[in-house]
């Protein structure tokens, strides 16, 4: 019998069912095993002989290893079919090497979609492990344990931070030095002057033949003073205008899109999508619904692309049938994927919903009718410009139509395509019609808007910091350390966040930045291309790094205690708020010369059950005096919430709901209990 090892057991039961009874399909349940956390720093590397890793099982998955290489022995062939990315070749590796895995008893399947004949396919295309993958999977983990263990170790003892990261802590700066720009922004004053007709307004936008500002209110009073009730129809400009679809989406632009249509924070979009893309049971058969949901491509397959062309003359007309488009930029694409798309064309959402969760549905429908678009018409406007002429003050109206929908006979929920109807003046040209009023207003200059999720996952792609398949996992670790709250939907640093990024760039700002992140992952590239030595990538770093976090231990300002505004009954020195093994506590700031420890004895107020162990949520208080709610087995479980539990889950993404201000929302996206309630 064949052996065929994948990670999930969820695509395991699928792939089974297509291979038949000559193949036994099982799941490794992710990875087997991880670095160590002992040696040097506690790194599980060896940094001084060649970077050499020290692979350990991880917890729990003694038993998983033991059962797998049974069955290897007794296998005739073994197909590795980890998930088909660098991620999942590393753990193809890991598996190759652990269970004893004979060279010519093994080959590596990859599997971009979870049905039958794609599965067929791939186990008679057979390959073996691309080791210039696994080094440069191996080379990201190497950089993030040693950014992750060391900065995170400096942070504890400096700051109130918990960690630090190679890429989380490049994301947090951005939220950070967005917050700055926000408070050091100066608003300025401005006024607008539209005229007010029947059927539609005009707003002035020059003097003559000069863009005209106006920033002042006597600026505007003078300007209206000038102005006549009767306005001369000076122009009338209407130009057919094509609007094309998007591009099938990637794994950010589904993140962006699903946070902003459908209000899923990243992690909830890549759970859903790792679910239809390992199978969904659809009544006669177990199929995936979705193509693999990690990639940067935008690419889509000619088999593909053939009898989607088919079905959307049948179904919608010949003038509706597009063509496949090409960015304009260079992909960055990994591993040669296609875009996220349907497995099929022909399972419509409409087909799946009776199968699928709503949420499933709704991202379903959302990737559907995007890769359905792509492959579309253009949509056709007519875009009217009319030009007014006051005493040489020109005013401006514009309005457009669709006059063919193209695209957007599917795609029409998720774009805005409200028609901006004009009045038909070409009777009026070079005539005179009469406004019923003019009016100036005055406007004030905004800042730019805080990051929202999808805003902060578009600059970080934009910038070329991390890859897509991480992004879901910042968010959540940004939020979860404490070093951002969430407000109106969008990111807000906290204390202890800025406190963090602050210290990190007095002496870290030669690494932890945009432009050298952005250039390591270009590095990763070229070793997952074979172009560098990872080992040449690995000194270069380290020899930057080390020297610098030497000089950041030593020179370091550590942060001062928080004084409780008692004084030591031992020696009259202030008490302070003190950080230990177990927590916070209460001690003498004359340590160590006064070991005195004050002994709690107020009641400890219970929230709830803790939802991720058999400990309790308390009530605590952190070291500036705020008050949270955590977990009393701290720090075996780190489980805490900003605002009261309440032991009920969000129907959306399933985590913690916590009452604020009277209003019962969710501790990770953006469900408001009340206001559901009320729609």
């Amino acid at each position: 019998m064949d052996l065929v090892i994948v990670e999930s057991p969820a695509k395991s039961k699928t792939i089974e069912k297509y291979l038949g009874k000559s193949f036994k399909v099982v799941s490794s349940i992710g990875h087997i095993r991880d670095l160590a956390t002992t040696g040097k720093y506690g790194l599980g590397i060896d940094i001084d002989n060649g970077f050499k890793p020290n692979y350990v099982p991880i917890k729990g998955k003694k038993k998983i290893i033991s059962e797998l290489k049974k069955l290897v022995q007794d296998a005739n062939h073994i197909y590795l079919a980890t998930d088909p990315d660098r991620e999942g070749e590393a753990i193809s590796w890991h598996l190759f090497a652990t269970l004893g895995i004979n060279e010519d008893k093994y080959d590596r399947v990859l599997f971009y979609e979870i049905t039958k004949d794609k599965v067929l396919e791939g186990i008679k295309n057979p390959r073996k492990i691309d080791y210039n993958l696994v080094k440069s999977q191996e080379t990201r983990r190497f950089l993030d344990r040693i950014i992750g263990f060391r900065l995170s170790k400096l942070m504890q003892s400096k700051t109130s931070g918990t960690s630090a990261g190679r890429v989380q802590s490049v994301a947090l700066k951005l939220i950070v030095d967005r917050e700055r720009e926000i408070e050091a922004f100066k608003s300025e004053e401005y006024y607008t002057i539209t005229a007010n007709f029947q059927d539609f307004t005009s707003l002035l936008f020059k003097y003559k033949d000069k863009d005209i500002e106006l920033k002042s209110k006597e600026e505007a009073e003078n300007v209206l003073e000038k102005l006549a009730p009767d306005f001369k129809v000076l122009s009338i400009e209407s130009k057919n205008k094509n609007k094309s679809s998007k591009f099938p989406f990637t794994t950010s632009t589904l993140q962006q899109e699903a946070s902003t249509k459908l209000n899923f924070n990243a992690k909830k979009t890549m759970m859903l999508a790792q679910k239809m893309y390992e199978g969904i049971d659809i009544g006669t058969e177990t199929t995936g619904l979705i193509t693999y949901m990690r990639t940067d491509s935008i690419r889509l397959s000619e088999e593909f692309v053939g009898p989607t062309f088919n079905y959307i003359e049948k179904n919608y007309g010949k003038e509706y049938v597009g063509y496949v488009k090409k960015s304009k930029k260079t992909e960055n694409v990994q591993d040669a994927h296609e875009g996220i798309r349907p497995t099929s064309i022909f399972r419509t959402p409409e087909s799946m919903k009776k199968y699928l969760t709503n949420d499933e549905y709704k991202l379903y429908n959302l990737i559907y009718k995007r890769t359905l678009a792509s492959l579309m018409s253009d949509a056709k406007t007519l875009a009217t410009t009319i030009i007014l002429d006051n005493n040489d003050y020109k005013f401006k109206t514009t309005g457009s139509v669709v006059t063919f929908k193209g695209y957007l006979e599917v795609y029409s929920e998720f774009e805005d395509t409200k028609d901006e109807l004009l009045p038909d003046l070409s009777s009026k040209l070079n005539s005179f019609i009469t406004a019923n009023d003019i009016i100036y207003e005055q406007h004030f200059t905004k800042p730019k808007s805080r990051y929202t999720e999808a805003k902060l996952i578009h600059e970080m792609e934009e910038l070329g910091i991390g890859r897509p398949s991480t992004y879901a996992t910042i968010m959540a670790n940004i939020k979860d350390r404490g070093y951002v709250t969430i407000e109106d939907k969008k990111f807000v640093p906290t204390e202890t966040g800025i406190q963090v990024t602050d210290r990190l760039q007095e002496y870290f700002s030669n690494i932890i930045n945009v432009k050298y992140t952005a250039n390591m992952e270009e590095d990763l590239d070229k070793i997952a291309n074979g172009e560098i030595n990872n080992l040449d990538v690995l000194t270069n770093f380290y020899s930057i790094f080390d020297d610098t976090l030497k000089k950041a231990f030593a020179g370091m300002e550590k942060d001062k205690p928080l004084e409780t505004g008692e004084l030591c009954p031992e020696c009259g020195s202030p008490l302070v708020i003190r950080k230990g093994k177990y927590g916070e506590f209460t001690a003498c700031s004359n340590y160590p010369n006064c070991k005195y420890i004050k002994k709690e004895k107020e009641e400890v107020k219970e929230i709830i059950d803790c939802p991720n162990c058999s400990g309790k949520i308390v009530e605590k208080h952190s070291r500036k005096g705020k008050v949270f709610y955590g977990c009393n087995n701290y720090p075996k479980c780190k489980t805490a919430y900003w605002d009261m539990p309440i032991g009920e889950k969000c129907p959306n993404c399933q985590e913690m709901l916590v009452m604020k201000n009277n209003k019962i929302k969710c501790s990770s996206c953006s469900y408001v209990k009340e206001e559901e309630e009320k729609n």
